[in-house]
């Protein structure tokens, strides 16, 4: 059986194995413990949904580089057309000379992003300074400072980025003074409301607060740019907003003149069973921001936008040295054709079918699951102490991600409270390898579910 269609095996007596021990102390002399590490081995190969370690030990990968991975490990197609890329040439920056591949890529992203009108699309190189450079635009474009982002969010690492993600720690503490004009709105999160309501019976109650205090009291709607939103939150819990709460976004920047900023960077490409999150909406964003898996690994990202947006920028004041180079967009390109072809956004729809209905009997089995939620392949479980409390079971939760860890399956939690779990699979996995990898997880669930 190749790597790629095969299933979890632990072959070394403890996890770590002894070659991935011995590089752990190289990693511990040479490399900051800033840099977060999920799981303590090394990777030896990686194909599809499966990760070999150095010691032999074969994981399944439920986690996919945090959603960089929606194609998978190494694939083939991909693989051969960055080998071939690679014969001729990899970064003659496009401020000095021009190649095909960075406007035929933006090309294609304008053609599949849902924006309204023309379009035009600048490539960087992380998430982060895509939404840097989203929030110039939108300074520049309206003339105005305030930036609105939400609860939960994530945006990244940048200062700019930080000061819009929410949770303070490990992102944010001691890393002040952050900038300014960032302000920040409740997510409508609701499984825990942060107005104390029930959804079906609260009538939007959080919507109607933009109007009813928060341009009151907090930031002047004449003086915002943009409202910045995750079509579904990532590193908050995977929580899906309310239609009609993104609608009234909507409504909201079409009255006072804002744009609309969809951060598409964990939800896009083909994730949420949907090419990005924000076509669940009924409504369209005036700039789209996307990255993590479009080129199946090889760093670049995307700030895609109206033209008339676009357009109030002048020559020189976008771009970088790195950005949109010629490996990461002959990658992408692959990654589009591929994924279109082999219609992935079903795949992920046919994955999310298959879990959310072993999530629901897992809940039913075990009290300490409060909450499963998510879209397409983008789930999540939320852990909790008590039910009716909701009181998050942090250490809990910790403890069933090394219990997965233990016996084969790579697993990678969320949640401001440190109480959830998120699943994004590489949507190239096999049925048989779901079901052995929600296997793995229900077994840690029960047994600590049992310890309580």
């Amino acid at each position: 059986m190749s790597l790629r269609t095969s299933l979890p095996k632990i072959v070394t007596d403890t996890v770590p194995g002894p070659k991935s021990t011995e590089l752990l102390k190289v990693r511990k002399d040479n490399v900051t413990d800033a840099v977060a590490m999920l799981a303590p081995v090394f990777v030896d190969r990686a194909e599809g949904a499966m990760v070999q370690d150095v010691d032999g030990n074969v994981f399944l990968d439920f986690v996919a580089g945090i959603g960089v991975l929606n194609i998978g490990h190494s694939h083939p197609e991909v693989v051969e057309a960055v080998k071939a890329q690679c014969d001729k040439y990899f970064a003659p920056n496009l401020n000095v000379f021009n190649y095909e591949q960075y406007p035929r890529l933006a090309e294609k992203l304008n053609e599949i992003i849902p924006i309204e009108g023309e379009k035009q699309t600048i490539l960087v190189n992380t998430g982060a300074e895509a939404d840097e450079n989203a929030i110039k635009l939108a300074r520049r474009y309206t003339g105005r400072t305030e930036i609105i982002c939400f609860a939960g969010a994530f945006h990244g690492r940048s200062y700019m980025t930080m000061a819009m993600t929410s949770k303070c720690h490990p992102y944010k503490t001691g890393f002040g003074p952050l900038p300014q004009g960032v302000n920040r709105f409740p997510f409508p999160y609701c499984y825990r409301c942060p107005y104390g309501l029930e959804k079906g019976s609260c009538d939007m109650h959080c919507a109607k607060m933009f109007e009813e205090s928060f341009f009151l009291e907090y930031v002047a709607p004449d003086e915002t740019a943009a409202i910045i939103l995750e079509p579904v939150l990532g590193e908050g819990g995977f929580i899906v907003p309310p239609d009609e709460f993104v609608q009234e976004l909507r409504r909201l920047c079409d009255k006072y003149g804002i744009l609309l900023i969809a951060d598409e960077i964990q939800a896009g490409y083909a994730r949420t069973g949907k090419m990005f999150g924000c076509e669940h909406w009924s409504v369209r964003p005036d700039i789209v921001v996307s990255a993590k898996s479009v080129a199946g690994g090889i760093p670049v990202a995307c700030v895609t936008a109206r033209k008339d947006i676009m357009e109030a920028v002048s020559p020189g004041e976008l771009g970088g040295t790195y950005s949109g180079n010629a490996l990461a967009t002959a990658s992408a390109l692959k990654v589009l054709e591929i994924m279109e072809r082999d219609d992935y956004c079903a795949k992920a729809r046919h994955i999310g079918d298959m879990t959310m209905k072993r999530f629901q009997e897992m809940k039913e089995k075990y009290e300490i699951i409060g909450d499963a939620r998510g879209v397409g392949a983008m789930l999540v479980l939320e852990f909790v102490k008590d039910r009716a409390t909701k009181e998050p079971a942090k250490t809990e939760t910790k403890a069933i991600i090394n219990e997965c860890m233990q016996n084969g399956l790579v697993v990678l939690g969320a949640g401001v409270r440190d109480n959830c779990i998120r699943f994004l699979m590489p949507l190239v996995i096999t049925d048989e390898q779901v079901n052995a990898g929600l296997d793995i997880l229900e077994k840690a669930i029960a047994k600590i579910d049992a310890e309580r």
